[in-house]
This record gives C-alpha cells, sequence and structure tokens, in this order.
C-alpha cells in the first residue's frame, strides 16, 4: 500500500525587518539753497502718492469672491486625497492639498476684508497656515510609510487640531457675515485598528496540492504572507503577530514569496493602513512531490519572521506598488 509520509524538509527564513523610515503713499520733501549774488534760493517742493489698493477694505461682495476663489479649491483638494489608490497618488493628492492651502494664504494674506469680519478674516488666514504645516506632516508620513493609505491620512487628518482650527474658522465667517467659500465640506474617516483572524486565507487562486506552508510570526505587528506562481498570486494568508498559521495543498512549483506588515488592515485597499513594511524574500521556494514504488514524498516549508542568528533566508524591499494586490 502507499502511504503518504511528511518529509522532513524545513526552512527557517530570517527577516531584517526595516521602516522606511518613511516647509498709503508717502509725502517727500526735497529742497536746494543757496546764495549767488542776493539771487533768489532754489525752489522746495512736496508731493503725496495715491492710496494703494491694498489699505482700501473690500466691498462685502468682492470679499466673497475672493474667499470662494481660495476655499472652494481648498475643500475640493482635501477631498480629493480619499481617491488615492497608490502611494505614488496619495503622496502627490496630499501635496496638492498643501499647495491649494498655501495659495489660499498667499492670496487672502495681503487683504482687507469688510470691517466687520476682520478678526474672522484673521483667524481664518491663521488656520490655512497651520493646516499648510499639517499637511506637509502628513505629506512626511506618507514617505515613511507611517501613514499608507487614503484613509489613514484623512483619519489622522480628522482628528488634529489643525482640521478642527479651519471648520471652525470657516464657519465663524459664514455665521459672521454669510460668507460661506471658507466652509470645509467633507467629513474625514475615523482611524480604526482592524485585524483579522490568524490564518485566514485571504486569496486562494492555485491549490490542490500536497505541500504545506507554516508561518511563524515572531515580530510584532500582524503580517500577511504571499506566495506568487509566475505572474498570478496563488495563495495569501494572515498571520497575527506572535503567533502561527498553517496553509496547506499548496501545488506544486516555485513559487515568489512576498510579505507585508502593519497594522489595521483594511480588507478593501488589501493593505495595513499604518507602518506598513513591503519585502520580498530573495530566493523562490519550490514545491515538489516524488512517487516511488512505496512511497509519496512531498515539500513542507516553515518561514519565520523575525530577526534570528543562522537564518538562511534573505529579503529585500519591495515598492509598495510592486507589492502583489
Amino acid at each position: 500500500m502507499i502511504s503518504p509520509r511528511l518529509s522532513a524538509l524545513a526552512l527557517t527564513a530570517s527577516l531584517t525587518l526595516t521602516l522606511a523610515a518613511c516647509t498709503s503713499g508717502g509725502a517727500g520733501t526735497s529742497s536746494n539753497s543757496g546764495s549767488d549774488s542776493g539771487g533768489p534760493a532754489a525752489a522746495s517742493g512736496s508731493g503725496k502718492g495715491a492710496e494703494s489698493p491694498a489699505d482700501t477694505a473690500l466691498t462685502p461682495d468682492a470679499y466673497q469672491v475672493e474667499l470662494d476663489a481660495v476655499g472652494v479649491p481648498v475643500g475640493a483638494a482635501l477631498r480629493d486625497i480619499a481617491k488615492a489608490r497608490t502611494f505614488k497618488s496619495l503622496s502627490q493628492r496630499v501635496r496638492r492639498a498643501q499647495s491649494a492651502v498655501d495659495s489660499a494664504a498667499e492670496r487672502l494674506g495681503p487683504l482687507h476684508p469688510p470691517a466687520e469680519i476682520d478678526t474672522e478674516h484673521t483667524d481664518y488666514l491663521a488656520a490655512l497656515r497651520a493646516m499648510n504645516g499639517k499637511l506637509d506632516e502628513l505629506g512626511q508620513a506618507v514617505g515613511d510609510r507611517s501613514l499608507c493609505t487614503a484613509s489613514s491620512v484623512l483619519g489622522r487628518l480628522g482628528k488634529s487640531s489643525e482640521f478642527g482650527g479651519l471648520k471652525e474658522a470657516g464657519a465663524d465667517l459664514a455665521g459672521g457675515g454669510d460668507y460661506k467659500g471658507g466652509l470645509i465640506k467633507f467629513t474625514p474617516p475615523k482611524e480604526q485598528n482592524r485585524r483579522l483572524g490568524n490564518g485566514t486565507i485571504l486569496a486562494s487562486a492555485i491549490r490542490g496540492g500536497r505541500g504545506s506552508l507554516t508561518v511563524k510570526n515572531g515580530t510584532s505587528g500582524d503580517s500577511v504572507v504571499t506566495l506568487v506562481l509566475g505572474k498570478r498570486k496563488a495563495v495569501s494568508v494572515y498571520v497575527r503577530k506572535r503567533s502561527t498559521a498553517k496553509v496547506t495543498n499548496i501545488r506544486d512549483g516555485k513559487y515568489r514569496v512576498y510579505y507585508t506588515s502593519g497594522s489595521d488592515y483594511d480588507r478593501a485597499t488589501r493593505g495595513f493602513t499604518h507602518n506598513c513594511v513591503f519585502q520580498r524574500f530573495d530566493d523562490s521556494l519550490p514545491f515538489t512531490t516524488t512517487y516511488t514504488a512505496t512511497q509519496i514524498r512531498w515539500s513542507t516549508w516553515t518561514l519565520t519572521l523575525q530577526k534570528m542568528i543562522g537564518g538562511n533566508a534573505s529579503t529585500s524591499d519591495v515598492s509598495p506598488d510592486d507589492f502583489p494586490a
């Protein structure tokens, strides 16, 4: 009788976890005097410059036009962040929002608003400048991958004092003189900390073999390990931090192995929203099944996700936008 027997093949993989990482006209006088045989003294004169337009308070209608010209683009640029689907576009959209806020502050800065809303205008201008600094901070967080998705950026923005201050300043302009151009018309999502059950299978496209893969996650973050065969994602498994998960029924083939880790896993975007890492094992993982007259032997592998001395599997960083979706 031919009976299956589990082979003793095993691989302990090590990796180095690195987190990439992830500004009135003046009056003038002139004179010239002299004495030349009792001649008359040279004439002196003075002139008054014209009043600068910047010193004139705008009419309510004119101020409304100016406020609409900056407030509408700011709100649109902030809402546009939510449309980002890649790291590259997320970074670009955050920077575009920052540029819109910066342009708004530059345009409103020299203006003299109607006297009755002078305080509200000053507060709104200060809020724009504070928001500019916050968006710069968020752009850096995307760069060092402490924030990884549009929802995480907007969640962090929504809970910030800078966003609250801009909303309040816009509302004060609307209430103080019916100037609604400064209102921020979108509600950011709340920050979350979502986790899946250990061993959750997220993708299962190529299965039906005898091979198995055990993943030991000794890191401080949850992880997703993905096997890719050719150009197709074969299987992905969610492994909680300091936990072990096993995937069975792996078909024979030579698989490339990717993994990502972080916190707050968003199934809609298929990735972690905070503190994300993306890596690939440098060596492929072969799964084979061999038959003899008396035995069937197949591959079993173990990957250990943590630093360890004597590990025999090196890894390399992968661009988030090149990670198998």
